[in-house]
C-alpha cells in the first residue's frame, strides 16, 4: 500500500511538477503586477472591514475560517519535515513559495467571490462552482468537487490529527485512542453547527493560538540572538548549493519546500477559495487581496516561526535521499514535531514537549474544522437539493478519519494526504490558468474605482464578465436601494 501511494506520489510531485507550480505562481505575480508589494496595506486593512450577514461571514471571519485551513500540522510538523529532507535551504524555497503564492491565493479567491452562489440561504462557491460557471466544463468541475470531498474529508484529517495525537503522547503520555475520541468529540460539537459555528470558533481560536506561537519562537531567537547572522546564511547558501554541507541536496531543498509550503499555505490549491465565497463584500477583489494576506501569516510568521526555534536551536537531523544521515544532532527523534519540542525544550526546560503539543492540538483542531466546511460545500455543489443526509454522512466520514489518523502511523497519513492535495492541486491550478482574464479583470476594477476616491462595488455586465449571476442581481439591487 504504501509503496502504491508513494509511486502515486513521485508523479504528482516530481521535480517539473514543482517547477510548474513556481512558474505558474511567477505567472500570476507578474500579471498581478506584485500586486503582493503593491496593494499589501490594503490587504491588511480590508482583513477588519466589513460585517457579516445571514448569509454571509465578514472578511476577517473567512480570513480565519482560511487560516484554520492553512495554519495547521504543515506549520510545525511540514516545516520540520522540510528541514529534515531538504535541509536548510528548504526554509528559503517555503519563503519563495509563500511569496509569489499570495497572487495564486489572489486569483482564486477572486474567482470564488465572483463566481459565488446563494444556495440554501448561504453563500457558496469554490473552484467546482467557477469551473462550471466561468469555463462552462460541468464534468471538470464534478471532477474537483469529488476530489476535493475525498481528499479534505477522507485523506488529510488523518494527518492533523496524527499529529495531535504524537504531541499529545510525548508531552503528556496520553493515549492516541483517548485523543481520538476527545477529538471525534469536539470536532462533532462544532461542524454540526455549520459555518456560522465554525467561523466563530476559528475568529477567536485562530489569533490566539497564532500569536503565542509567535511570541514563544521571539523569545527562542532572543536567547540566541547572536546566531541571527549565521542562519540567515546558512538558509540562503543551502538554498542555492553555496554551502558545503547541503550544497548537494539543493534539488531536495527546492523540492521539499515548495511541497510543504504548498501544503501549509495552500495557496493554489483550491481550498482557500471556500472560505473566501462565504464573505460579504462589495467587491470580490477585496476578499482577493485578504485571501492573500492570509498566505504572508501562515508561512512568512508562523512557519518561520518553527524554522528559526529549530534552526537557531540546531535541533535537526538532515537526511539524504538514500536514508543516510547528513546531520543528526537528535539521535532518535522522528521527522515531525519531535525537532520543534527539542528545540523550545533546549531554552525553556520542561515547557517545549506540552508547548507544542498544545500548540498542535489548536493548529491542527481548526484545520479539521475548515476541511469540513471544504468538503460540505463540494458536496452541496455536488448535490444541490435534498443533501441533509449527504452532509451527516460527511460529517461521520470525516470524524472517523479523524479516529484513524489519530490512532495509526504518521507515514502512510503523510502519504495519503500528499496524494489528495496533488490531485486538488492539479485540478484547481488548470481551472485559474483558465480563468486568470477575469480574475485580473476584477483587480483592474478595484483599483480604479479606489483611485477614484470610491469604494469599490463589483458590476460584472460593465466589465464583460458573463455569468456571475448573483452580483448581477445583487449589483442591480445596490442601485436600486440608492436611487
Amino acid at each position: 500500500m504504501e509503496k502504491f501511494i508513494g509511486n502515486i506520489n513521485d508523479v504528482l510531485w516530481s521535480t517539473p511538477v514543482i517547477y510548474i507550480i513556481l512558474a505558474i505562481g511567477l505567472l500570476f505575480t507578474v500579471l498581478t503586477r506584485f500586486l503582493q508589494v503593491r496593494l499589501f496595506k490594503d490587504m491588511f486593512t480590508l482583513t477588519f472591514q466589513g460585517k457579516s450577514s445571514s448569509a454571509g461571514v465578514s472578511s476577517f471571519q473567512a480570513l480565519a475560517v482560511s487560516l484554520s485551513g492553512r495554519v495547521g500540522t504543515g506549520n510545525i510538523a511540514g516545516t520540520a519535515t522540510a528541514i529534515a529532507f531538504g535541509g536548510p535551504g528548504a526554509v528559503f524555497w517555503m519563503w519563495t513559495i509563500a511569496f509569489i503564492g499570495a497572487s495564486s491565493a489572489f486569483i482564486e479567491s477572486t474567482l470564488a467571490q465572483i463566481y459565488k452562489v446563494k444556495q440554501d440561504g448561504q453563500y457558496r462557491g469554490g473552484p467546482a462552482y467557477y469551473i462550471e460557471k466561468g469555463i462552462g466544463w460541468k464534468w471538470f468541475a464534478v471532477l474537483f468537487a469529488i476530489a476535493a470531498v475525498v481528499a479534505m474529508s477522507l485523506l488529510m484529517p488523518g494527518i492533523q490529527s496524527n499529529s495531535i495525537a504524537i504531541g499529545l503522547e510525548n508531552a503528556f503520555n496520553l493515549s492516541t485512542t483517548v485523543t481520538g475520541i476527545i477529538l471525534v468529540a469536539l470536532i462533532g460539537i462544532i461542524i454540526f453547527g455549520g459555518i456560522k459555528r465554525i467561523a466563530t470558533v476559528a475568529s477567536y481560536v485562530v489569533p490566539f493560538m497564532a500569536l503565542g506561537y509567535i511570541l514563544v519562537s521571539l523569545l527562542i531567537i532572543a536567547f540566541n540572538i547572536t546566531e541571527l547572522p549565521a542562519v540567515f546564511g546558512l538558509i540562503i547558501r543551502s538554498a542555492f548549493a553555496f554551502d558545503s554541507a547541503f550544497g548537494g541536496i539543493v534539488g531536495a531543498a527546492i523540492a521539499w519546500g515548495v511541497k510543504r509550503g504548498i501544503y501549509s499555505n495552500e495557496a493554489g490549491q483550491g481550498t482557500g477559495p471556500h472560505a473566501a465565497a462565504a464573505a460579504e463584500v462589495s467587491h470580490p477583489a477585496k476578499q482577493g487581496l485578504v485571501q492573500a494576506f492570509s498566505v504572508y501569516i501562515d508561512t512568512l510568521l508562523v512557519c518561520s516561526a518553527t524554522a528559526f526555534m529549530i534552526l537557531f536551536t540546531g535541533m535537526y537531523n538532515v537526511e539524504v535521499p538514500e536514508g543516510n544521515m547528513m546531520v543528526e544532532n537528535l539521535s532518535g527523534v522522528e521527522a515531525g514535531p519531535g525537532y520543534t519540542q527539542a528545540a523550545v525544550e533546549s531554552v525553556l526546560p520542561g515547557f517545549g514537549a506540552s508547548f507544542v503539543a498544545v500548540s498542535l492540538f489548536f493548529f491542527a483542531f481548526t484545520t479539521i474544522m475548515a476541511y469540513y466546511y471544504i468538503a460540505e460545500t463540494n458536496i452541496a455543489y455536488l448535490v444541490r437539493k435534498g443533501n441533509k443526509w449527504a452532509m451527516f454522512g460527511l460529517k461521520l466520514v470525516l470524524l472517523a478519519a479523524t479516529f484513524y489518523g489519530a490512532t495509526n502511523e504518521a507515514k502512510l497519513a503523510w502519504a495519503l494526504g500528499d496524494v489528495g492535495l496533488g490531485v486538488m492541486v492539479w485540478l484547481n491550478l488548470v481551472a485559474i490558468l483558465l480563468l486568470a482574464k477575469p480574475a485580473l479583470t476584477a483587480l483592474k476594477d478595484y483599483e480604479r474605482q479606489k483611485k477614484e476616491g470610491k469604494d469599490p462595488v463589483f458590476d460584472p455586465v460593465s466589465l464583460g464578465i458573463k455569468n456571475a449571476d448573483y452580483w448581477e442581481s445583487e449589483y442591480k439591487d445596490q442601485k436600486e436601494n440608492v436611487s
